[in-house]
């Protein structure tokens, strides 16, 4: 199944997408919107043009694991999609996730704007990543709702 993953962000939000088989994660993209409504139009939209079976949107933990505004931001955000796709839509913890995009990023020498314009993609490749490994070993039990 394709799987949509989302690290949301303020001003930009990356996308990633998986292949059928959930082997290959990769960057679908960055959205560049600050209205909150808008954004969930689009990525209601971009789920639909990938024909998606599941979203995944980032979990943005304090590194304790407790939960902040951030989380909480993202929670209701995910709430609010669920109201207009007709896939499930669950959440994955994200701690980590924006440092392993800058090491990647670091890695392959991106650097100035195209840095800029790729990390939130990349994060969210790393994001739909770890799903990915949590659905490999753990066939039977769901991802955080």
């Amino acid at each position: 199944m394709k799987i949509l993953a989302v690290d949301l962000g303020r001003a930009r939000t990356g996308l990633a997408v998986c292949d059928g088989n959930e082997v290959l994660a990769f960057p679908a993209g960055v959205v560049a919107e600050w209205n909150r409504e808008a954004l969930l139009r689009k990525i209601a939209g971009r789920a639909g043009e990938l024909s998606v079976g599941e979203i995944v949107v980032g979990l943005p933990r304090n590194m304790d694991g407790t939960e902040g505004p951030s989380a909480r931001a993202a929670r209701e955000f995910a709430q609010a999609l669920r109201g207009l796709v007709h896939v499930p839509v669950v959440m994955q913890d994200e701690r980590g996730t924006t440092i392993t995009a800058h090491n990647y990023l670091n890695d392959t020498d991106t650097r100035g704007k195209k840095r800029k314009a790729v990390v939130d993609a990349v994060a969210a490749t790393v994001i739909l990543e770890n799903h990915l490994a949590y659905r490999r070993n753990h066939p039977a039990g769901p991802a955080e709702k």
